[in-house]
C-alpha cells in the first residue's frame, strides 16, 4: 500500500487542534492499514519523526432524515482514526498552511 493510499485526509476538529499542541496530530486512515504502515507513510509524506501511533474504529453514527412525509433511518460511513506523536519541536504543515497551529 503506497503512503498516500494509507493516510486519507487530515481531521481538523477542536479537539485535534487542541492536540496539535502537544505535537499529535490526527489524521482519517485506511481501515486496513497498521500502526507501523500509518508511521511509514507519515514519516514518507511530512518529513517528520514519528515517536507513536495510536488508532481507533469509530462507527458511525445513526442518523434520522425525513424526506417528503417519509420518515427514514440512516448511517454515517465507519472510519479508522489515527493519533501521531511526534518528535519534540516538530510540527505538520499541510498545503503552506498550518491548520493545527492555533
Amino acid at each position: 500500500m503506497d503512503a498516500r493510499d494509507v493516510i486519507l485526509s487530515p481531521r481538523i476538529t477542536e479537539k485535534a487542534m487542541a492536540k496539535a499542541v502537544e505535537a499529535q496530530y490526527t489524521f482519517a486512515v485506511h481501515p486496513d492499514a497498521t500502526k507501523t504502515q500509518i508511521r511509514h507513510a507519515i514519516e514518507e509524506i511530512f518529513k517528520v519523526n514519528v515517536v507513536k501511533v495510536n488508532t481507533v474504529n469509530v462507527r458511525g453514527k445513526a442518523r434520522n432524515f425525513a424526506r417528503g412525509r417519509v420518515r427514514t433511518t440512516g448511517r454515517q460511513s465507519d472510519f479508522k482514526k489515527a493519533v501521531v506523536t511526534l518528535k519534540s519541536g516538530q510540527k505538520i504543515e499541510l498545503g503552506g498552511v498550518n491548520y493545527f497551529e492555533q
